[in-house]
């Protein structure tokens, strides 16, 4: 494990070793920003005045040694032209952003590819690598635990990437970063392991720290870096802990290989428990066919019962109906003979009244006939009183008219002493 921080730096380079130093650091240390050496020079100046001067030469001299000066003067001017183009070339490498300035103040960036500076006092103050993830590994000593033992160690890797590199070369640059990167590094690495208990100090490692990292993101934000990645890969524990944990490790296996038995024995006697499961489900199956058979056959002797018992009784039910057929027919056919007697003594009780108005006339002829009739004696109207003669007659006479049965006797008459008729009898 590494017992060193990473150290940060940035380093002063001609355009050529940019790249190397980039991607490959400086001594072991990290460089992310490279001051690239300013490479255009005012020799092309130099160039341009003696251009100048040849040509007044070729102004003023003439003939062929005129010529000649022209002829210079424009190759020297080419030459300077040609000169300053090159210099002025300014080639950002992909990943990386140029940090632009002028007459010292910064101004803005410069994206990767190729750009022209034709002034002199327009530069480049640096290089900052603005792709590449940055690894940084921070190992921090007698981390205190919550019960403050201190930890021998605790190894903290993170990743960062700078993504404004104006705010990072303009605030703090590379070599103070990485005073400020440690030192917060370090003050989240001891408040993690204060809120950790000593016994579970090995659980740091790999454990989630996202907290340390938005933390570190609030802190360095400022500075235009920000922490894409962290984790803890190694925890070291005291000596005098360490054969604690060894001896409790030694108890553990112990233990783990008593549980391993255990557990050997558990699944053999589990293994035995569903082989009988599985013998009693095979015997309980038996069971349930054997069963299932009685049923079906119980079943099949209570549809036969079923059916004798429906056949008996359909058979009931018809002779039942039967007999009430014919007891409906009968009382049908009684009816009807009672009603033909009714209307019989109906056409009878009309000749029975018949009959009896009938009798009723004869009987009540044979009563007129023999009832008494009334007997009128006729006497004198100038008589005062009858004659005892004819009171005699009168008495024998009337028994006979009685018993003449209807039949009229001739009248008789009684007259009175003055020889008038004395009365009539019909």
């Amino acid at each position: 494990m590494s017992r060193e921080f990473s150290k940060i730096k940035e380093s002063l380079a001609a355009w050529s070793e940019i790249r190397q130093l980039l991607r490959g650091g400086e001594s072991g240390q990290l460089v992310p920003v490279v001051i690239p050496k300013d490479r255009r020079g005012f020799a092309w100046v130099a160039l341009l005045f003696l251009a100048l001067y040849l040509a007044g030469t070729a102004v003023f001299a003439g003939g062929p040694f005129g010529f000649l000066a022209a002829l210079g003067s424009v190759l020297l001017v080419f030459v300077a032209a040609v000169w300053l183009w090159r210099r002025a070339i300014i080639e950002i490498e992909e990943g990386t952003t140029g940090v632009r300035s002028r007459w010292g103040a910064i101004t803005g960036t410069l994206p990767p590819g190729r750009h022209y500076l034709w002034l002199p006092w327009d530069r480049v103050d640096a290089v900052v690598d603005t792709s590449t993830e940055i690894p940084y590994s921070a190992p921090i000593v007698a981390c205190p635990t919550a019960e403050n033992v201190p930890l021998k160690s605790i190894e903290f890797f993170l990743k960062f990437r700078i993504v404004d590199p104006v705010a990072f070369v303009r605030t703090i640059g590379a070599g103070n970063f990485d005073l400020v990167l440690s030192s917060a590094v370090q003050d989240a690495i001891r408040q993690r392991s204060r809120r950790v208990h000593t016994e579970r100090a090995y659980d740091l490692r790999g454990s989630d720290v996202g907290d340390m990292q938005e933390a570190l993101n609030r802190q360095l934000g400022r500075y235009g870096v920000r922490v894409t990645g962290a984790n803890i890969p190694d925890v070291q524990l005291p000596d005098a802990y360490q054969q604690h944990l060894a001896t409790r490790e030694k108890v553990a296996k112990e233990m783990s290989a008593f549980e391993r038995e255990w557990e050997l024995t558990r699944k053999r006697r589990i293994d035995t428990l569903l082989m009988e499961i599985e013998r009693a489900k095979k015997t309980r199956d038996a069971r349930i066919v054997e069963v299932r058979a009685a049923a079906n056959t119980a079943r099949k002797d209570v549809a036969r019962m079923l059916e004798e018992h429906e056949t008996e009784a359909q058979r009931v039910r018809w002779e039942i109906e039967a007999r009430g057929r014919a007891e409906l027919t009968s009382a049908e056919n009684e009816a009807k003979a009672l009603r033909r007697l009714a209307e019989s003594y109906r056409d009878n009780r009309a000749v029975l009244h018949y009959e009896l108005a009938r009798r009723r006339l004869d009987v009540g002829a044979r009563l007129a006939e023999s009832a008494p009739r009334p007997v009128v004696v006729r006497t004198a109207g100038g008589a005062g009183d009858s004659s005892a003669l004819s009171t005699l007659l009168m008495a024998q006479i009337l028994p006979q008219l009685g018993t003449g049965n209807g039949r009229l006797r001739p009248s008789v008459d009684h007259t009175g002493d003055a020889g008038g008729p004395a009365g009539t009898a019909h």
